[in-house]
């Protein structure tokens, strides 16, 4: 037992054996799958707002929350249209040379999964409004309000974005909400969220434990639609609200629409599809279609879902109708 009585040969056993499980376990394995899993090759690097955001999101816990990995179960197909993969956290490099990245992909989803918001979400007024007053967008919302992010002012200076916040929502009525520099990169990092499409040839993993889709007939009893009224309230209810009233100065109404509940179906399709600049006082809205990949079934069930709604009793447009206008578009 001469080797245990012996502290200097057991302490220095003890740091080579340390050392090599060291070398084993945690870096020649790190070493090998960055070896293995390289950034898909339309992946974009964070930009620095983006990484500055990024750091701002780590900071206030956001982590403990929302998640950013689609699992490959169907329920997660909301999130992504595919389950995620190694490759698409490859891109992921150290802080320094002492500090790793942090790991964002998380395990608890008392809010949503984050891997696509910036294609599901891509309004930076939403994002911002969503951070100073959740329940603004989202009644049934239990996230809590970073208005902290943000500032209140009398007057606008050159180069500030208001955030148009409901009047029930604001403490002092006559005050401008400014985000601070940490809340639109916060915004930036939201938006860079995207999920990176496969190489071509590639064939995604599929989702387990498919549901049954819900589907309802078309204007001419014969298309089988998915069900409009889910569509919306995945897609659409954010911003328009399940009641379809819109929020005021942000979000404007579906509910008694000229255009939801109008004939020119070019132009409904068109804004579904590519979003819309043009409405005084209301923000612009995304494509949203185009950036969730919207099938012409998709956007005639919407359509229907909304000119049938909140009062609206518009004719239901046909499935040839959407195909004939998204055909012309492409």
């Amino acid at each position: 037992m001469e080797f245990l009585n012996n502290h200097k040969t057991l302490f220095w056993s003890a740091l080579i054996l340390f050392l090599f499980l060291t070398l084993q376990i945690a870096i020649l394995p790190a070493f090998t799958m960055q070896q293995i899993y390289k950034p898909l090759p339309d992946a974009k690097p964070l930009t620095k707002d983006e990484l500055a955001g990024k750091a701002v999101y780590v900071e206030n816990g956001c982590i403990a929350c929302h998640t950013q990995q689609v699992r490959e179960v169907e329920m997660d197909k909301v999130f992504g249209s595919r389950p995620s993969i190694p490759a698409d956290y490859a891109g992921n490099h150290r802080t320094d040379v002492w500090r790793n990245t942090a790991n964002l992909l998380g395990s608890e989803r008392t809010g949503p999964d984050l891997t696509t918001i910036g294609e599901r979400q891509p309004s930076s007024d939403w994002q911002l409004l969503h951070l100073y007053q959740p329940r603004a967008v989202v009644k049934e919302s239990i996230m809590p309000s970073y208005s902290f992010l943000f500032e209140e002012k009398d007057y606008l200076d050159k180069g500030d974005i208001e955030v148009k916040v409901p009047a029930e929502f604001l403490k002092h009525k006559f005050k401008k909400i400014v985000p601070t520099k940490k809340a639109l990169q916060l915004v930036a990092y939201l938006l860079s969220l995207k999920q990176t499409k496969l190489p071509e040839g590639v064939k995604p993993q599929e989702f387990l434990y498919k549901k049954e889709v819900k589907k309802t007939a078309g204007a001419a009893g014969t298309d089988a639609l998915p069900d409009g009224g889910e569509l919306y309230t995945a897609n659409c209810a954010s911003c328009h609200q399940a009641s379809g009233e819109g929020l005021e100065g942000a979000f404007p109404p579906l509910k008694g629409s000229p255009i939801v509940a109008g004939d020119d179906i070019a132009v409904y399709v068109n804004i579904i599809m590519t979003g819309y600049t043009g409405r005084p006082g209301y923000g612009p809205m995304p494509a949203v279609g185009k950036n969730a990949n919207f099938t012409p079934e998709m956007v005639t069930a919407i359509m229907n879902h909304e000119r049938s709604s909140w009062g609206n009793n518009a004719k239901p447009v046909t499935l040839d109708q959407v195909k004939a206008v998204m055909e012309q578009m492409k």
